[in-house]
């Protein structure tokens, strides 16, 4: 049984040619067509291979050939490059033992993860699951652990929420059936227990199966304040939880449209994040975000242009992309627009933005006295800055202000960025129609209408729309032959496509 471990774990870790080790010493070439025919016999290693499906593709059907199965299940776990490498290395990994590996897999799994390498960081996540169940068998709590890393990987990282639903579902299989001495302590599989509530519910949520989800949330918080009240966790690990479950009981409550009852969880989520990742964490980002959402969405744009200000701020200190930076201002023009639309907006005097004072940091400097030549300061203390609106500002000059901002961030990129800034230079010119501006607006429109036919193309509907207005604005100058060329040109457009 020895040698069939030592024979599983070299094709678990290469795919290309390999040497196993028997019993009897005798040493042996191996193919890897060779390996797979060995795991197509009837073992225990085969059928916990091939059990479960823990692969992103989980909705093929089951009648796939063996060996092309098994192929990407070797592919799938892989630890090191297929290419030959030198026999000490070779050696080396041979004899690596599985928990260290496991351990490897992990560390990439979280480096690719912060680097953005998606696609890298789900294969050594499923990796993780198929060593991990090598490691502690097939009832440990430690593979439900696996399970559950995976199916927030899926979903976190790739935004598949069945095949992480799935995994979840898993994973809570694995803990009721799982065995554990009674005299253990566990806290640990209580914390995997929150984890998988939490994911789950997420996962539901996003599926929208409210009910379900909201049932998972509760579980998990229950769950929290049982071991906080046990002395299972300290006070900061509960808190940090806290974060988690407030933030999907407020987007649970918006995804069903119910925004007075998302607002105070939304807050809830801020100030726990803020206790557990610091104020200027980008951790507070998304969350700031949605509760300016959830804020315009209720009326009160003022806390709305507050909160996207804030997030503006911290994005610009941890030097951002032109594309995030140029989003990040998007927000605040557009609340300021919304803001706008609302006639006594324009009061002077009246509070809208709390902000952290800035640290050494250029960027938050320079926004920050963009802010202070529109609004007044009311008072700086306990590390935070309070301004009121000036009288000699007004919403459009805020508005015009960020919507240049975001255009410069990308007005020389190539690309997805240079489609980024005709669509706000668009946005920019319907505000600039909106406030009697209308002559400037047409003027940046003809000057942009090459530009888009060459990103969007002929027949698009940007294109399309660019006509429209412009033509409309040659017969409002008397000018019927422009107007009839352009909008003809309008005309055809559904046509051809």
């Amino acid at each position: 049984m020895r040698a069939v471990s030592h024979i599983v774990t070299l094709c678990l870790t290469f795919g290309g040619s390999i040497t196993a080790v028997f019993q009897d010493n005798h040493t042996t070439s191996h193919s890897h067509q060779e390996c797979v025919s060995f795991l197509a016999s009837p073992c225990p290693y085969h059928r916990f291979l091939c059990s479960d499906n823990v692969f992103e593709n989980m909705q093929e059907s089951q009648e796939v050939l063996m060996p092309n199965h098994l192929d990407e299940v070797i592919a799938a776990v892989s630890v090191t490059s297929k290419k030959r490498i030198p026999n000490k290395l070779l050696q080396t990994a041979l004899f690596q033992p599985p928990r260290e590996k496991l351990h490897l897999c992990e560390e990439r799994a979280k480096s690719y993860s912060s680097s953005c390498e998606y696609k890298q960081a789900i294969q050594e996540l499923v990796r993780c699951v198929a060593l991990t169940r090598i490691c502690y068998g097939d009832s440990h709590w430690k593979l439900a652990e696996a399970y559950v890393n995976l199916a927030q990987g899926y979903l976190q990282l790739k935004g598949l929420s069945l095949q992480a639903k799935q995994h979840a579902e898993k994973a809570k299989e694995i803990l009721a059936n799982s065995i554990e001495n009674p005299y253990h302590d566990n806290t640990d599989i209580f914390k995997c227990s929150i984890d998988l509530f939490c994911t789950l519910g997420k996962a539901l949520l996003s599926l929208q199966k409210f009910k379900e989800a909201s049932e998972n949330l509760v579980k998990a918080e229950r769950l929290s304040k049982e071991m906080l009240q046990c002395g299972n966790i300290i006070k900061e690990e509960w808190v940090e939880i806290q974060a988690r479950i407030k933030l999907f009981f407020a987007q649970l409550y918006q995804g069903q449209k119910r925004s007075k009852e998302a607002l105070p969880y939304y807050q809830k989520a801020l100030e726990y994040t803020e206790l557990t990742k610091d104020e200027r964490s980008l951790e507070c980002v998304p969350v700031l975000r949605e509760l300016a959402g959830v804020e315009q969405a209720l009326g009160f744009h003022d806390a709305a242009v507050s909160h996207f200000s804030r997030a503006h701020l911290i994005v610009l200190s941890k030097n951002p992309s032109p594309e995030e930076a140029a989003d990040s201002a998007h927000f605040i023009a557009r609340a300021a627009v919304a803001s706008g639309k609302q006639d006594h907006r324009d009061e002077p005097g009246m509070p809208l933005l709390t902000i952290p004072a800035p640290e050494n940091n250029p960027c938050q400097y320079r926004t920050l006295l963009q802010w202070t030549s529109m609004h007044s300061v009311l008072s700086s203390k306990a590390g935070h800055v309070t301004m009121v609106r000036s009288s000699f500002r007004t919403w459009r000059d805020m508005a015009e202000q960020y919507f240049q901002e975001s255009m410069t961030h990308v007005k020389d990129s190539e690309g997805a960025g240079r489609v980024k800034f005709l669509s706000i230079q668009d946005e920019f010119c319907n505000f600039l129609q909106i406030t009697g501006q209308k002559e400037r607006a047409i003027m940046i429109l003809r000057e942009s209408l090459e530009a888009k036919v060459g990103a969007f193309g002929d027949f698009s509907p940007e294109v399309a729309e660019t006509y429209r207005i412009l033509g409309r604005a040659d017969l409002a100058q008397g000018n019927h032959i422009g107007a009839h060329a352009k909008l003809k040109k309008v005309k055809w457009e559904p046509a051809l496509i």
